[in-house]
């Protein structure tokens, strides 16, 4: 059936497995709001506590889980640790979630 499909192609089981990782990561709220946060630019757990409303335990948790994922970087100034989204591809998949729970809800679509 597949055979007359131009150009088909079936992702390879190492590079599913690595995507369906990345979405296991962003399918939780907290996660989802901080990756929100850091595409608007990098920022440090104080500052994601306060725009996420969660504790700042819980984003230091929340956010060494999205490091180990490998979808966010460290850089050290001092004392403080700021973070970032390591990669440009994740943008399009938290701004796609976004923009389909605001058509589900009725809701304003997230604003850059």
């Amino acid at each position: 059936m597949h055979e007359g499909i131009e150009d088909f192609t079936m992702p390879g089981d190492e590079q599913a497995r690595v995507a369906a990782e990345a979405l296991r990561m962003l399918a939780d709220p907290t996660r989802l709001k901080l990756m929100w946060a850091l595409l608007q630019g990098e920022e440090n757990v104080a500052c994601l506590a306060d725009l996420t409303g969660a504790r700042p335990t819980a984003v230091s948790q929340h956010l060494a889980k999205l490091r180990l994922a490998g979808l966010v970087t460290t850089r050290r100034e001092g004392t403080f640790v700021y973070y970032s989204v390591s990669d440009h591809h994740i943008r399009p998949l938290v701004e796609q979630a976004l923009s389909h729970a605001a058509h589900v809800t009725d809701a304003p679509g997230p604003a850059r």
